[in-house]
């Protein structure tokens, strides 16, 4: 083969790629459409999308002549979901090791882990979640043997390559019971190592570069100088911690270090903490209806959780999403905190406040709000276009996606599992041995 052929070849592919990531002008008109900022669906709507971004979206807006138009007559168009505190992409079979980069439980590292090298754009979660209409996550590894899980990412599921949106978005530890059995045993061990680490990572900071930089015993060089910008408020903090005692101590480390940027996970008992969290402008990321008394640290669990912290005005974001919890059942926990609006005596989210906790608010909480480039998990002018057209409303669960778009870009909804029901549905029973008549 001619080496000219062969650059023919190349060009001709590249132009394929670029054609396949190339963003779609489209609109969807006369849908139910909600837009992910805590208001209530609109009727009879219309979202206008152009070069993958938010053009329009609302009552009264007409599609630009010359572009695409999707009939969305009895359905729903919903940003898509963005699931926080996921392990998308970093393991294929749970108990198979080999395809397992979730913790790295031998490691001489801790807070120095950075998962972005391990994600997997083919990982059939990804598909699989993609098709639920998750759009975009927030991923993260687990602990260790430290109290240190590492650094998380943000990610978007689109079927290509790219999948990484952000690199070391947030550090992640543990406190509370599992922090103090990674510690020695104790809760005291494990504050005592944590104020360690970050008294390294800011003495470090503080040294000149080109200086000698030695660190504690106690950490690598590598992960003090990966807490450098947790000390410094650069890099978010994601603090697992259920017990309300807890909470207050996590709350009480900005005495030391006032510029930590702490997102509390899990929170069990969050509620009985709320005014101290909405005063410190903290916000949760919660799995909700968690109203089991597990663990001593969740002895006050309650499914009015949420919607009592949300009342109080803490920024509550669902999410703790990993293993067989899979992102795409984030509409029906939103939808669970719906229904419990009609529990008497209990305290839920209205609907526009659930869709919001799994698209606006974890993007928020994460750092995607809009401070970094274009809003995510919003239909606003300007927000990137991750759009997902509903056969019904999403936080039911007989609703699934129709079509999902990422950037504007139309992704395939096909999985393994798709496939297989494909292929089973309407299987040719003709030559099939004896053994299998009924």
């Amino acid at each position: 083969m001619s080496r000219r052929l062969l650059t023919s070849l190349a060009a001709l592919a590249t132009a394929l790629v670029g054609a396949h990531a190339q963003a779609q002008d489209f609109a969807v008109t006369h849908a139910t459409v909600a837009l992910g900022d805590g208001t209530e669906p609109i009727s009879d709507a219309t979202v206008v999308v152009r070069g993958g971004r938010i053009a329009a979206a609302g009552a009264g807006v007409a599609a630009p002549a010359g572009i695409p138009v999707i009939d969305g007559t009895g359905k729903w168009v919903t940003p898509g979901i963005f699931a926080a505190y996921t392990d998308l992409g970093l393991w294929d079979i749970d108990a198979v090791d080999e395809s397992n980069d979730k913790s790295a439980d031998d490691s001489p590292f801790n807070a120095a882990l950075d998962i972005s090298v391990a994600l997997n754009p083919a990982s059939e979660h990804i598909a699989i979640n993609r098709a639920g209409g998750v759009t975009r996550a927030s991923v993260t590894g687990f602990n260790g043997k430290s109290i240190f899980a590492g650094q998380g990412a943000v990610i978007d599921l689109g079927a290509d390559p790219q999948m990484l949106v952000q690199p070391r978005a947030f550090q992640v530890v543990s406190l509370g019971e599992n922090g103090a059995k990674l510690a020695g045993g104790s809760r005291v061990a494990a504050y005592v190592t944590f104020r360690n680490a970050l008294r390294e990572a800011r003495d470090i900071a503080a040294i000149p570069a080109g200086a000698d930089r030695k660190s504690d015993v106690l950490l690598t060089h590598a992960d003090a100088v990966a807490l450098v910008p947790v000390v410094q408020g650069v890099q978010k903090l994601y603090v697992e911690v259920e017990r309300a005692a807890d909470i207050r101590a996590v709350l009480a480390l900005r005495t030391e270090f006032p510029k930590l940027d702490m997102v509390i996970v899990g929170a069990t008992e969050g509620w009985m903490v709320a005014a101290d969290l909405a005063a410190a402008k903290v916000p949760v990321l919660v799995m909700p209806m968690n109203d089991l008394p597990a663990q001593f640290e969740q002895i006050a669990a309650t499914q009015s959780n949420i919607g009592r912290m949300t009342k109080a005005g803490v920024k509550v974001g669902i999410g703790m999403f990993a293993g067989m919890n899979q992102p795409r059942y984030a509409p029906q926990q939103a939808g669970n905190m719906v229904a419990l609006t009609k529990v008497p005596g209990a305290t839920g989210l209205s609907w526009g406040q659930a869709l919001a906790a799994i698209t606006s608010i974890p993007a928020d909480i994460t750092g995607m709000g809009g401070q970094k480039g274009a809003a995510q998990g919003v239909l606003k002018p300007g927000a990137v276009g991750d759009v997902v057209l509903w056969d019904g409303d999403p936080l039911e669960l007989s609703s699934a996606p129709v079509k999902v778009w990422i950037d504007g870009i139309d992704q395939p909804l096909t999985t393994r599992q798709t496939r297989l029901r494909d292929r089973y549905k309407s299987l040719d029973r003709t030559y099939l041995p004896k053994a299998y008549d009924w």
